[in-house]
């Protein structure tokens, strides 16, 4: 085995050579409107929103900041203006079924036009229709049908009263109606006198009246007919004069729509609808005709006129150039699918289909519909409204109140409106796998995704692309160009966040803060352009503002209130390495891992799962170690010890395996009694087979434990035990590479638990004869012998002693 040497500075930061750049200042390099880094996900994209078929809509994944919303909007911007512009929609009303409003489509542009033209015929009407009705003409039409109804009663009653007289019977009106009276010679009798009549004479007075009786009833029951028929005569008048009226008016305005069924049937519907109800056009202070009044009364009052016949227009495309493209930034349940809106009147809630309100797939209908799913799932019933339009290819306006039944107010039922529009949902990959995996629905309706990348391969092109990116957004933002330098500067810190020497990330938006923050601080340093220095204020000014929390963690490891050892060594005690994640500044700190053995039944307690402060992970790693030691050193024979591992000095979770090495070395030393070096700190994870494996997070955790060095002063022996995996991702700080490069800070890749035993105690780890024995005062040998003994002692403790034998047991050890 070989002990490995420390890394050299130049494995320990790649940096970006200014000169592999042909410009001196992003001005002089052209715009561009590639989607850097994301060929996989651009594919997706052209590919969800060019094909056609029901359920391809598109599901753009991947974390916040890497450009999901900017390619989806830049790759629309190009294809939706090359598309057909979607119909306007409207409502109107049904006459024959005021609680169903019917829909109308109309090309683009002639909805709202549709709606000024009938808003105008229905303005001329409320003057043209009174003025008609109010001529000369038609009130000589009207006088005549009420003179022929006067005339024929007249003439009845007039018939009645000489059929009367030629029975000497008379008949008088009277308050309480018409009576009969007899007459002789000419005169009423009175009571007196035809009391003094013969029974016979009085029995045919009785006879006559009686017969006159029947006749006037039979008149009085014909007279309400006569009114009828009158009042029919009168409506059929009115109706003809309106449709007369009506017809060239009408005529001129079905031309403009000739090509529209739909629109000349509703044209039709409100001709018809006006002549039934012309009495609602009339001014209820007008004076009308006597015989128009009770006409007029029972039609619709005339403000209401207006509305009956207006056009509600929902989705106006006129000022639309292709396919519309709509982002909802609230995606509620009525702002998705429509709403309809109530008024108050009198204390009761009305509507009409006038108050009838588009939504996001009203708008997007033709197009295309964009939505945050975070956002959307976020709002009652809203996911499930935005299925059930895709499912059914339609949208159904309906209020949640009436969907559930829980409120009795009268609402309306309006036409369901054919959709045809492709959504765009943009969220996180932790959503879409939930999605998948507990709606069947999901799969059904967005059949593509386009994941997102969340770094790329650092090379010369997407160095270049770097580049461009960065003038596009100087451009675009108004912002100083970048002189060559700041540009490799700004690589160089895209390789940091993407945690990789060999990677850039694509989390852009990290990006572009960063390029407006040095932007500013050039301007603060009156430079033309931005240099590297002004990118490194920029990066330097974000750590302070984010570091009061690691500062003072820091403080209180320098003043020893959180105990950590930079110096000397000590038995069953290191220091691992962890990440505290702040937002989005992470930064490390040293931990001191300590580790206790005693004689046992091969149990090691993990003090931290033990109080439900270590995570399932961070106890898989504790099992790991477990298994290890019993692989190794006690596969034949039982593993005779108790131990305990905790992280000091620790009052919040654990969780994660990268400290299972450190723990593990911490429970070889107390084994072995061998010491290990306080001026190292450990990081990685291991496996059942004693190899170190890659961990997240290594430059903040070895930036973590030099600045502790560092504030106690650097000695030469201090230095970070990482995982041989790691090194690719090695990007750290100016100041801990000029450390290592003078010598007084050491990383060293370690590849095996073995390889770090001989760092941490300065002892070799021992290999083990091809009869498994390890080398004399090697470190593994230590450890067998230890667990010999301690084997011993269980065999001494669980044999029976001999009758009337005192037991001696052996002398304990006074071992950590």
């Amino acid at each position: 085995m070989t002990i490995p040497k420390p890394l050299t500075a130049g494995q320990l930061y790649r940096q970006c050579d200014p000169s592999q750049f042909s410009f001196t200042t992003t001005a002089e390099l052209e715009n561009t409107d590639d989607i850097i880094g994301q060929t996989r996900a651009v594919a997706a994209i052209r590919f969800g929103l060019g094909i056609q078929h029901g359920g391809f809509n598109l599901y753009a994944l991947g974390p916040n900041g890497v450009g999901k919303q900017t390619a989806v909007n830049q790759y629309l911007a190009q294809q939706a203006p090359t598309q057909a512009t979607p119909d306007d929609w409207c409502y109107v009303n049904n006459f024959h079924q005021l609680h169903r409003p019917r829909a109308l489509h109309l090309p683009a542009g002639q909805g709202g036009q549709f709606q000024q033209e009938m808003a105008q015929l229905i303005e001329d009407l409320l003057t043209v229709i009174p003025a008609t009705l109010n001529r000369e003409e038609t009130i000589a039409k009207n006088k005549a049908i009420l003179k022929e109804l006067k005339e024929r009663e007249s003439r009845s009653f007039k018939e009645l009263e000489a059929q009367a007289e030629a029975h000497s019977i008379r008949i008088i009106s009277t308050s309480a109606g018409f009576g009969f009276a007899p007459l002789q010679q000419g005169e009423v009798i009175t009571p007196e006198e035809f009391d003094g009549l013969s029974p016979e004479a009085q029995a045919d007075i009785e006879t006559r009246i009686n017969e006159l009786q029947a006749a006037l009833q039979a008149i009085m029951q014909q007279v309400p007919q006569w009114h009828r028929d009158a009042q029919n005569k009168l409506k059929k008048l009115q109706e003809e004069t309106a449709a007369a009226t009506l017809r060239p008016l009408f005529t001129e305005l079905a031309q403009t729509y000739a090509s529209l069924p739909d629109v000349l049937a509703h044209l039709e519907a409100v001709q018809q609808d006006i002549v039934a109800n012309v009495g609602g056009f009339m001014e209820p202070d007008q004076e009308a005709p006597a015989a128009l009044a009770g006409i007029a009364s029972s039609g619709s009052p005339r403000r209401s006129i207006v509305t009956r016949y207006q056009i509600n227009v929902i989705v106006d495309n006129g000022q639309t150039t292709g396919a519309p493209v709509i982002f909802e930034d609230l995606p509620s349940y009525q702002n998705l699918v429509g709403s309809v809106e109530h008024i108050s009147q009198m204390g009761t809630l009305l509507t009409d289909f006038t108050l009838i309100k588009a939504g996001a797939l009203h708008r997007a209908n033709g197009g295309y519909l964009i939505l945050d799913v975070r956002k959307l799932l976020q709002q009652p019933y809203a996911w499930e409204g935005l299925k059930r339009a895709l499912r059914a290819r339609q949208i159904h306006i309906e209020s949640l109140g009436q969907l559930f039944s829980t409120i009795s107010t009268v609402s309306l039922e309006p036409e369901p409106i054919p959709l045809n529009t492709k959504v765009i949902l943009t969220g996180d990959r932790e959503l879409y796998y939930l999605l998948c995996s507990y709606d069947p629905d999901f799969r059904e309706l967005f059949k593509v995704a386009a994941d997102f990348e969340n770094e790329m391969v650092r090379d010369q092109a997407n160095s270049q692309a770097y580049a461009s990116l960065i003038a596009n957004l100087a451009r675009k933002e108004k912002l100083r160009h970048f002189d060559r330098a700041a540009v490799a500067r700004v690589i160089e810190h895209s390789a940091r966040l993407a945690g990789d020497a060999t990677k850039l990330t694509t989390h852009m938006q990290s990006i572009s803060d960063l390029l407006r923050e040095a932007d500013y601080w050039a301007g603060e340093a009156a430079h033309n352009y931005v240099t590297a220095p002004d990118v490194q204020k920029a990066l330097e000014a974000q750590v302070y503002r984010s570091s009061r929390i690691r500062e003072r963690i820091q403080e209180t490891i320098l003043r020893d209130r959180i105990l950590i050892d930079t110096a000397g060594t000590a038995v069953g005690q290191i220091n691992g390495l962890s990440v505290i994640m702040l937002d989005n500044y992470a930064f490390g700190r040293p931990n001191r891992i300590t580790a206790r053995v005693r004689l046992g039944k091969g149990d090691v307690v993990d003090i931290e799962r033990q109080v439900e402060l270590g995570g399932p992970i961070h106890t898989k790693g504790v099992l790991i170690l477990v298994g290890f030691l019993g692989a190794r050193y006690a596969a034949e024979r039982p593993l005779s010890l108790a131990a305990t591992l905790v992280f000091e000095q620790s009052y919040s979770g654990v969780e994660g395996d990268s400290a299972s090495s450190a723990e593990l070395y911490a429970l070889l030393s107390a084994l072995a009694d061998v010491p290990l070096k306080q001026s190292l700190a450990v990081t990685g994870s291991v496996n059942q087979r004693g190899q170190i494996q890659a961990i997240g997070g290594v430059n903040e955790k070895i930036e973590g434990f030099f600045d502790v060095c560092q504030a106690r002063g650097l000695t030469g022996e201090q230095g970070v035990l990482i995982p041989a995996a790691n090194v690719h991702n090695l990007m750290l700080r100016p100041d801990v590479v000029a450390a290592a490069a003078a010598g007084q800070f050491h990383l060293y890749p370690v590849s095996s638990v073995d390889e770090g035993l001989a760092l941490l105690t300065g002892l070799p780890a021992g290999e083990a004869n091809s009869e498994g024995h390890y080398p004399e005062g090697s470190v593994n040998g230590r450890i067998v012998q230890r667990l010999n003994r301690l084997t011993d002692q269980a065999r001494h403790f669980a044999s029976p002693p001999p009758n009337n034998e005192q037991v001696v047991p052996p002398q304990p050890e006074n071992r950590g």
